[in-house]
């Protein structure tokens, strides 16, 4: 297939770096793909995407997939990651990290005892790392980055189970294609994707079903949500209403959408106590104003309307819901 003209210019200023990917690609043996702890679509999709692609195309290499399984989506729309023996990691190994943006937060340490380390990211850059890094923060996921990638690298097989993960992961972090990231490029790595003959209905399913169980945890939240003056809404769920609704802190914030359309509110937020790390994890969105930058001041940061946040305690709140409050006055 062709490469689209406009995914041609989506690529150029990173054509030398590519380039470099492939031959680094070919040159090891051992690939262990890292992302960010917490995982999310984008990263989980993007990383299960990447190692089926090269399992496909190289099976002679050993390609191991890192970092923390999710509570829900593992099993249901991705494998376990591999559990490996730190003897693995004695030998020479390529490192692909992908969706993260510093690393801090990649989930698995021993991507530092790396031979050759590549970043590929969609974040804005925070920290610089790496022995090659591809960066587009203009990107609506690292999925639309890695896709486009390894559409350039020509002659390869893109089997439909590669394009399944990829396609769940541009929808995860695009929001299914609503967030103001979302450009004609991402419609493009979707419409390729989709002629790769994967069903929609199975991903979406995997993504999106619920249980009668959720109908109780949406019930609190719109029961118990706030609304600040100038449009933000949010939610608060304590470790203790956590036990009762029966989730996890990082299941806290699969709810927080339910606000994204309703008029009058601008932005909104959840709230969740994070008993393990002692703090408060706050997840973040917004309409059209850009939070990304409040977000880091609060901890955080992300994506021009969709960041995340940590307060160290609780009497943090109403002072950061005045700040973000502050942000959307006339």
């Amino acid at each position: 297939m062709r490469l689209n003209k406009k995914i041609i210019r989506y690529l150029a200023p990173y054509k030398k770096e590519i380039a470099e990917l492939h031959q680094v690609i070919k040159r090891f043996d051992r690939i262990a793909i890292f992302r960010h702890s917490r995982p999310d679509f984008d990263c989980l999709g993007t990383q299960f995407g990447l190692a089926t692609w090269l399992k496909d195309n190289f099976p002679s290499k050993q390609i191991k997939i890192l970092g923390d399984n999710h509570p829900v989506f593992t099993n249901r729309l991705y494998p376990e990651t591999d559990r490996v023996h730190e003897d693995w990691f004695n030998e020479p190994f390529l490192a692909i990290v992908v969706d993260v943006a510093n690393r801090a937060r990649i989930s698995d340490p021993r991507y530092h005892k790396a031979t050759f380390t590549v970043k590929i990211d969609h974040h804005p850059e925070t920290e610089v790392f790496g022995d090659l890094s591809i960066v587009n923060d203009k990107a609506c996921a690292a999925a639309e980055l890695m896709t486009c990638i390894l559409q350039s690298f020509k002659r390869y097989v893109f089997s439909p189970i590669a394009a399944s993960y990829f396609y769940s992961a541009l929808a995860g972090d695009s929001g299914r294609f609503q967030y103001a990231a979302t450009s004609e490029v991402s419609f493009l790595t979707a419409s390729f994707l989709l002629g790769l003959g994967i069903d929609l209905t199975t991903i979406y399913d995997g993504m999106y079903a619920r249980q009668v169980a959720d109908l109780k945890i949406m019930g609190y939240i719109l029961e118990n949500f706030k609304l600040s003056p100038n449009g933000v809404a949010y939610y608060v769920l304590t470790d203790e209403i956590l036990k009762q609704l029966k989730i996890t802190t990082e299941r806290g914030k699969e709810n927080i959408n339910l606000f994204s359309n309703i008029e009058g509110i601008n932005a909104w937020c959840s709230v969740t106590e994070d008993k393990k790390d002692g703090c408060w994890r706050v997840s973040i969105r917004s309409k059209k104003v850009p939070i990304n930058d409040f977000a880091a001041q609060w901890g955080g940061g992300g994506h021009t309307q969709a960041s995340g946040a940590k307060l160290n305690n609780i009497q943090e709140l109403d002072k950061f819901i005045a700040q973000f409050d502050a942000i959307f006055a006339k």
